[in-house]
């Protein structure tokens, strides 16, 4: 039985896909219908790259707060 869950792409997977899309949509050659399954497939991808963000920034607080150091992310 073949598995059918998609791989998990990496931060740089995605965002490398991502940059792909939006230079095919700024050119303006692609139909309307390909344009719109590309627009979902972006944010797709757009949402797998806020994710990794995000875990890496809780990351990078953990390790912060273990070693007795502050940072401020909205700066």
């Amino acid at each position: 039985m073949p598995n059918k869950e998609p791989k998990k792409l990496s931060y740089e997977e995605a965002s490398s896909k991502l940059e792909s899309i939006i230079e095919a949509m700024e050119d303006g050659s692609i139909p309307l219908a390909e344009l719109v399954a590309q627009f979902e497939e972006g944010a797709k991808l757009l949402k797998i790259c806020q994710k990794e963000l995000k875990q890496a920034e809780l990351k990078i607080q953990k390790l912060d707060i273990t070693d007795g150091s502050e940072s401020d992310f909205d700066a």
